[in-house]
């Protein structure tokens, strides 16, 4: 199977929605926001299954959730919180390339203004800086390509990933079109 699915990670705030929307109309693929296909399962927001559920159970929805994802030709976006389910992104990473979308700490700080709302799947104790800490790590293991979204806007990320993409992968049908 050709892996013909682009499947963005990153912290919060990173831009995975906004970018993978532009990126799936710049080459023609579906787009996929894991965020909303849960929402839309469990009928409620993440923070809403995170505070009444507890962790342990929304990371439990959210790897069946990609065990079961069956994309094909597909831009998909992922939850931060999606290296946290080993199985379910390595099922996934055989379908297309992972692709980090690497966002400082300081710039993801000021976008994520609206935390609680958001459906951060973290610790209560817990820092967004010390979550930070110990995610980057592991999007940096699982990723196949990493791009730097610094001092860009989300037309350029989409630019870069689909150009990043060709130049490794040349042989991949977007980069024929």
């Amino acid at each position: 199977m050709e892996k013909n699915n682009i499947i963005l990670i990153g912290m919060p705030g990173a831009g995975k929605s906004t970018v993978g929307v532009i990126l799936a109309k710049r080459i023609g693929f579906h787009f996929i926001d894991t965020d909303l296909i849960i929402q839309a399962q469990e009928k409620c927001r993440l923070q809403q299954i995170i505070d009444t559920q507890g962790l342990k159970t929304f990371r439990r929805v959210e790897e069946q959730m990609l065990l079961n994802l069956q994309p094909d030709y597909s831009v998909i976006a992922t939850g931060g919180s999606v290296i946290y389910c080993e199985e379910g992104l390595k099922a996934l990473g055989k379908t297309g390339i992972l692709i980090y979308i690497q966002v400082p700490l300081t710039v993801l700080e000021e976008r994520i203004a609206d935390m609680g709302q958001r459906g951060l799947v973290m610790a209560k104790e817990q820092t967004f800086e010390q979550l930070y800490q110990e995610r980057a790590p592991l999007y940096e293991k699982f990723s196949k390509l990493t791009i730097s979204g610094e001092g860009m806007n989300a037309e350029q990320v989409a630019a870069q990933i689909e150009k990043e993409i060709c130049r490794r992968w040349p042989t991949l049908s977007i980069c024929s079109l």
